[in-house]
């Protein structure tokens, strides 16, 4: 690798491993998954799985080509009924889970039970949406995010994801999530479009088994600890194959709600039913995404903040 700056928190890098068609990405949340996660406050092992789904849509998101939003959702059976991250382009990120009874376990799994993957790429605007929909499968949400790309994708893919506290000197403890992920993806620079796992040659293959075999060794506090460059874990994964890594690309924390978009929804209901709603002299709602209060008195169209 050329000398560079090291890559600092809430960002995420593409990279290229030697001349191959194995190219990654790796992100670092820092800051970014700490305003999300303790927002929320839910119980440690829905933080950790929520985590995980911010990684995993970012790592997806960064390769959107157009402006618009990768919508990462998942919904089962077990205590998470249903959980989303979004992407979108640019770096704004987001996420929220519900939930429907006691926490026991940790991982997918245990958390979300039985039920369905939906990847979903929306354009905005008049644009038509793209989804692709698979069952949870896997101990794990990156063993759920590999049988997706698997089978809606036919991409050879692998992951490797870490949600933790951490307590720097001085510092209260804080949210960190990381992530790594690989594709055998000719299409970006060879002759194929996808990466299907038939159409690989003798040396594609090689290729793909040791830097996914690379992959699978990283252990999680080189995801989480600060100390730890994505230069460096990158380094020390395919220094001996070398590794191309490209320009590293802003994470925040960004959730779409606002005043206007809050009262628009509002006034589409009917006189009696935002009496209904009324408590204490007001209208109180709550981003289920950032858990930012907005309130509103029910005076006139349109609705009036407080």
């Amino acid at each position: 690798m050329a000398e560079r700056a090291l890559t600092a928190d809430n960002s995420i890098i593409r990279f290229q491993v030697g001349a191959t068609a194995v190219r990654g990405r790796v992100v670092r949340l820092g800051g970014a998954i700490d305003e999300i996660l303790s927002a929320h406050q839910f119980p440690e092992e829905i933080s950790e799985l929520l985590g995980e789904a911010a990684c995993v849509v970012t790592m997806m998101g960064v390769a959107l080509k157009f402006d618009g939003k990768l919508i990462f959702q998942a919904q089962g059976n077990g205590p998470v009924s249903m959980m989303i991250a979004d992407y979108t382009v640019g770096g704004g990120l987001r996420a929220t889970a519900n939930l429907r009874g006691d926490v026991v376990g940790r991982g997918a799994s245990a958390l979300l039970g039985k039920g369905h993957i939906a990847m979903t790429i929306d354009q905005g605007g008049e644009m038509e949406r793209y989804q692709g929909v698979t069952p949870i499968e896997g101990e794990s949400l990156a063993d759920a995010a590999v049988a997706y790309f698997a089978q809606s994708e036919q991409i050879p893919t692998v992951v490797k994801l870490a949600v933790g506290k951490i307590s720097l000197p001085g510092q209260a403890e804080r949210w960190r999530a990381g992530g790594i992920m690989a594709q055998f993806m000719p299409g970006e620079g060879g002759s194929r479009a996808r990466g299907e796992e038939l159409l690989m040659s003798q040396d594609d293959r090689d290729n793909w088994e040791r830097a996914a075999a690379l992959i699978e060794t990283t252990q999680h506090d080189e995801l989480l600890d600060p100390a730890v460059s994505v230069e460096t874990l990158l380094y020390r994964l395919f220094h001996e194959d070398g590794v191309r890594v490209f320009d590293a690309q802003p994470v925040r924390a960004a959730c779409a709600c606002n005043h206007d978009k809050i009262a628009a929804v509002l006034e589409r209901y009917a006189e009696d039913e935002l009496g209904d709603m009324v408590e204490d002299d007001a209208i109180k709602v709550v981003c289920e995404f950032c858990r930012k209060e907005y309130r509103f008195t029910p005076a006139g169209d349109p609705m009036s903040a407080l």
